[in-house]
């Protein structure tokens, strides 16, 4: 099978100081990981993509293990954008995530775009511990301006403390089961994104389901935990849905 294979590791622990060390910070051909100035006890870091992609073929993966009592945000420098390459191989994007107890992830990275004739599966399984936080984020845009949409498939698997709380898959573009753009998921909306929470105080103040503004509502899971889900006419206005949603809900 063609296209680049690479995998980047973020490893952060606890320090002795009251802060977060990353002693591994691996990056790997295109995913390239690069340190930034954290505040506090938070570490950061950013994604900075090497090369173009991922494009047919490609199989990419990024791991991140928060330990007890770490701190991390992680984001990107740019888009990613999903492109058609030399093959008719689907390309593949993984993202693992743990959090330990008392650890605490910002996952917020910059929007995916399935651009046209591109094909592109996204998997990300996320493994929190019971007292872990978490804030993840993941946004989608069909196309470019006045294009058609790629293939595009998401998978999101979330446990808390070994427990299933979510696993739910949607794809979009040519191929896709119908009905992904009809009234039930996207109703012709052109980005779609969703926010997942996790707090050990929602075990005593669980969210409420709410409608938050016209096109993004929120549900509590089975767990610590809350779902945000929202679709916009574009990547900029679901970020401002995003953003209000996040400013809405009792965490930061």
């Amino acid at each position: 099978m063609g296209g680049v294979h690479a995998t980047a590791r973020i490893e952060a622990r606890a320090d002795a100081r009251g802060g977060t060390s990353l002693p591994v910070l691996e990056s790997d051909g295109p995913l390239a990981l690069r340190r930034t100035r954290g505040t506090g006890a938070e570490a950061r870091v950013l994604l900075v993509g090497a090369m173009s992609g991922p494009l047919g073929g490609d199989r990419f993966a990024v791991r991140a293990d928060v330990g007890d009592g770490a701190r991390l945000r992680v984001g990107s420098a740019a888009a990613t954008i999903a492109l058609p390459g030399q093959t008719k191989d689907a390309a593949r994007y993984d993202v693992c995530l743990r959090v330990a107890d008392d650890g605490e992830l910002h996952w917020l990275p910059e929007p995916l775009i399935s651009v046209r004739g591109s094909d592109l599966t996204v998997v990300t399984h996320v493994e929190l511990g019971a007292g872990a936080r978490l804030v993840w984020r993941e946004e989608q845009v069909l196309g470019r301006a006045g294009e058609e949409s790629g293939r595009l498939t998401a998978r999101l698997v979330v446990r808390i403390a070994g427990r299933v709380v979510l696993d739910q898959e949607l794809a979009c573009g040519p191929g896709a089961p119908a009905g992904w753009d009809g009234p039930a998921v996207l109703a012709g909306h052109r980005a779609v994104g969703q926010l997942v929470l996790a707090s050990p105080e929602f075990a005593q103040r669980p969210v409420e389901p709410a409608m938050l503004g016209e096109h993004a509502c929120v549900m509590p899971l089975a767990g610590p935990a809350a779902l945000v889900t929202a679709v916009a006419p574009d990547g900029l206005r679901l970020r401002r849905v995003l953003d209000e949603a996040l400013a809405h809900l009792p965490i930061r």
